[in-house]
């Protein structure tokens, strides 16, 4: 039961995760362009930083899904 759960928990993130992934592409594909080439030209220490709070403010988000909203 437990494997079963956290298989559809799994599958549940990843659909959310194309799902809001694909929204700009599809909304506005050439300011998703522009982004892309903006993001591509920083260099590795401001992406780090950048992935680093992103993980941060992901697992923030998780935390208080988990024990207050759920």
């Amino acid at each position: 039961e437990f494997r079963r759960v956290l298989f559809r928990s799994i599958v549940a993130a990843l659909g959310l995760f194309l799902i809001f992934e694909g929204i700009l592409p599809f909304l506005a594909p050439k300011v998703w362009r522009r982004m892309v080439a903006a993001v591509a030209q920083q260099n590795d220490k401001a992406l780090h930083i950048t992935g680093f709070i992103c993980m941060l403010v992901g697992l923030f988000l998780l935390y208080i899904a988990h024990h207050y909203v759920l």
